[in-house]
C-alpha cells in the first residue's frame, strides 16, 4: 500500500468519525464501527483470530483471566496490545490495565484507543515495563500529515520493531516537550516566567515581579509564533503563486484602476495565497483562480463563477468566508492566516472539481 492510499483511508475514516458523532454510546459500538475499522486500514486481517486475537489472556502474577480486548501476532509473537473504551472515554487515567497487560507479555507496543483518540506506549525508560507517557498521540479527528506518517510504520507490510522504537523517544518527548511549551504559551508557570527572568531583568524577582512580568511573556512567546508563521507564509507566497501574481499583474492593474471601483487589496491577496496553499494536495495550483467582486473576493475552480470554491468577506466589524456546500456555511476569521483553521472544509469543498 502506497503512503498515499494510506493517507486517504486514515482521511476517510476522519469523515466517517464525524457523521457517526452522538451515535456510538457503547465499547461495543465503538469498537465495530471505528476501532476494528483503523485496524483494518493498518492492514490486518480483523478475521483471522490468529492475526488480530479479541480478548487475549494476560494473567499477570496472582490475576488470572485477565483479558486486553485486542491482541495483534505477527510470525507467531505477540507484537501490539490494545485497549478499547468507548467514544466518550476521554482516556484520562485509563492505562492502568494495559500497564499490567503489557508486562505479562512480550509485546512491544500497546494501544489505548477510544477510536478517536489513539495513545501508543512502548517501553523506553525500563526494558518490558511500560513508559508512563505515550511516545504517540493521534486524534483521527484532527490528524497530522507528521503522524500519518508515523502511523504508516504501524501497518503490517511496514511494521518493524526496531524501525519505530528508533523514533519513538525522539517522538515521545518532543511531544512532552511541546505539550509544557504549549502551556507555558497559555499561563506561564512561576519556575518558567523565573527562568526568562533569570536573563532579562536585574531586579529581585518577587512574586509581584513574577505576576507583572508573566502577561508580557505570554505576549512576546505568541509573537514569536506569529512572526514564524507570517515568514513562512511569505516564503510560500514566492514559492507557489509568484508566477499567477505576475501574470495577472496586467488584469489587476487595470481591474484597480476602472471605473467599476473595484480595488483588490493586499489582504485579499493574502487570502487567496492561503486558500490556494490549502488547495495543492487537491487541486493543480494552475486550475486556482480569483475574481474580485464589490462585496465579496471569489476563489475558484479554473476560472469558473459555476465552480467558486470560496467567498471571502472583508468588512469592518466582520470578516468571515462562505464555503461553497449544501448549507453555503459561513465561517469567521480574524485575519487572512486563520483561514487555515478551516482548510478541512475547504479541501472538502473542492473535491467536488477533482
Amino acid at each position: 500500500m502506497e503512503r498515499s492510499e494510506f493517507g486517504n483511508k486514515i482521511e476517510a475514516l476522519s469523515d466517517k468519525l464525524e457523521s457517526l458523532e452522538g451515535q456510538l454510546n457503547t465499547e461495543e459500538a465503538t469498537k465495530n464501527a471505528l476501532i476494528l475499522p483503523f485496524l483494518a486500514t493498518l492492514g490486518y486481517n480483523v478475521f483471522d483470530p490468529t492475526e488480530l486475537v479479541p480478548e487475549f489472556t494476560a494473567d499477570f502474577g496472582s490475576k488470572k483471566g485477565e483479558r486486553v480486548d485486542y491482541a495483534i501476532v505477527l510470525n507467531g509473537d505477540v507484537q501490539i496490545l490494545i485497549e478499547t473504551k468507548e467514544i466518550s472515554d476521554s482516556l484520562e487515567k485509563r492505562d492502568s490495565q494495559l500497564f499490567r497487560y503489557f508486562t505479562a507479555t512480550k509485546a512491544k507496543f500497546g494501544i489505548l484507543t477510544n477510536g478517536n483518540t489513539y495513545k501508543f506506549y512502548t517501553d523506553l525508560d525500563e526494558p518490558n515495563v511500560m513508559d508512563k507517557d505515550p511516545f504517540l498521540t493521534v486524534h483521527i479527528s484532527n490528524i497530522k500529515e507528521s503522524q500519518i506518517n508515523e502511523l504508516f510504520k504501524f501497518t503490517k507490510e511496514n511494521f518493524d520493531v526496531d524501525n519505530i522504537t528508533d523514533s519513538a523517544s525522539d517522538l515521545k518527548y518532543v511531544s512532552l516537550a511541546k505539550d509544557y511549551l504549549e502551556k507555558q504559551m497559555k499561563i506561564p508557570d512561576d519556575e518558567f516566567v523565573k527562568l526568562v527572568l533569570a536573563d532579562i531583568y536585574d531586579g529581585m524577582r518577587t512574586q509581584q515581579v513574577i505576576d507583572q512580568f508573566r502577561p508580557v511573556i505570554v505576549k512576546g512567546l505568541t509573537q514569536i509564533v506569529s512572526e514564524k508563521i507570517n515568514s513562512k507564509l511569505s516564503n510560500a507566497l514566492n514559492q507557489t503563486v509568484r508566477e499567477d501574481v505576475e501574470e495577472s499583474d496586467e488584469d489587476t492593474a487595470s481591474k484597480e484602476s476602472s471605473d467599476d471601483g473595484i480595488v483588490t487589496t493586499p489582504e485579499e491577496l493574502e487570502a487567496y495565497t492561503i486558500t490556494k496553499l490549502i488547495l495543492k494536495d487537491i487541486l493543480d495550483p494552475e486550475r486556482v483562480f480569483y475574481r474580485d467582486n464589490r462585496s465579496y473576493f471569489n476563489v475558484l475552480a479554473d476560472n469558473s463563477n459555476r465552480k467558486w470554491i470560496i467567498r471571502i468577506y472583508f468588512h469592518t466589524n466582520r470578516n468571515f468566508i462562505v464555503l461553497h456546500d449544501d448549507e453555503n456555511t459561513e465561517l469567521d476569521f480574524k485575519d487572512p492566516i486563520d483561514i487555515y483553521e478551516f482548510a478541512k472544509q475547504i479541501q472538502q469543498v473542492a473535491e467536488q472539481y477533482k
